[in-house]
């Protein structure tokens, strides 16, 4: 599975769970707490007010995470 801003938050927890820690420390949803959170990538850094431009760090950062 690709990493990218359209994934959505289920696939991306469940392939890449390193994920959790780095959004929580970005503001974005407490994904490990047990609150649902349907939708993309994309869409939870955007209702959290986060451009264009910081999503697509936000998904080069995670993908070099991946590696590491």
């Amino acid at each position: 599975m690709e990493l990218t801003r359209n994934i959505e938050i289920e696939d991306l927890v469940s392939n890449f769970p390193y994920s959790v820690q780095y959004l929580s420390e970005k503001g974005i949803r407490c994904i490990a707490c047990g609150e649902p959170i349907w939708g993309t990538l994309e869409e939870a850094a955007e209702e959290k007010g986060f451009s264009s431009e910081e999503i697509d760090v936000f998904v080069k950062e995670l993908i070099a995470l991946g590696k590491n």
